[in-house]
């Protein structure tokens, strides 16, 4: 019977990946540009959240949008209709965003005319955890309806995020999510994320998070 080799695939792509994404923190470093990933599952609000996030920041910061989805342009239109640069990444198939794909996507910006690029991930709270982007910070948003109990079963998510918010907190009151108990759930897999209680429809705590955004901004540029 012949030997059997046994090659660890991922252990390499995710090895040549950190590589890649350590590259590409450096190059943003010289451009001045602050790379924020934002993750979620599907319908969790990502692109309500980052409109609302342009609203807020536009007047204070240069910002352009990487948009990632398996097959669509549909939120990339919806950034330009903002008059905002907006680029649309097709994974085609993959279920997450690399430090190469986010590579190509801001080859395609000036980066040096941006203080902040905005990356909507592909809706996921699985494989886009295991990836860095080379991004400067990750953030993601949990919303109401998909329940306080998902830092049990996504806890990479969590644990590599920097920020949480917590959105559509409007159908609190229709629900039986326990805000308390996923705050705990969540510091004890990362006790330094910062946790933001928003409903990107009315508003609500939008402020916040876009305060805590510019700081992390303010932070990186200066």
């Amino acid at each position: 019977m012949g030997e059997i080799r046994l090659i660890e695939v991922k252990e390499d792509i995710l090895s040549d990946n950190k590589r890649e994404a350590q590259e590409l923190r450096g190059l943003l470093k010289q451009s001045k540009t602050f790379l924020l990933n934002l993750m979620s599952s599907p319908g969790a609000g990502k692109t309500t959240l980052i409109t609302r996030t342009i609203e807020r920041l536009r007047d204070t910061f240069r910002m352009a949008v990487i948009e990632a989805d398996i097959d669509s342009t549909v939120d990339a239109q919806k950034i330009a209709g903002l008059g905002i640069p907006a680029v649309q990444i097709r994974t085609g198939g993959f279920c997450h965003l690399d430090a190469s794909m986010v590579r190509k996507g801001l080859d395609a910006l000036d980066l040096d005319r941006l203080d902040l690029v905005i990356i909507e991930n592909v809706g996921n709270l699985v494989c886009p955890a295991e990836f860095d982007t080379g991004s400067i910070k990750n953030a993601m948003i949990l919303s109401v309806p998909e329940g306080d109990d998902k830092p049990l079963k996504y806890p990479l998510m969590f644990t590599v995020s920097h920020a949480l918010v917590v959105n559509k907190i409007d159908y609190l009151g229709l629900s039986d999510f326990d805000m308390e108990a996923l705050s705990i759930r969540v510091r004890a897999l990362n006790r330094d994320i910062e946790i933001f209680e928003v409903s990107s429809k009315t508003g609500r705590g939008v402020d916040a998070w876009a305060g805590w955004l510019a700081e992390q901004v303010n932070a990186f540029v200066a």
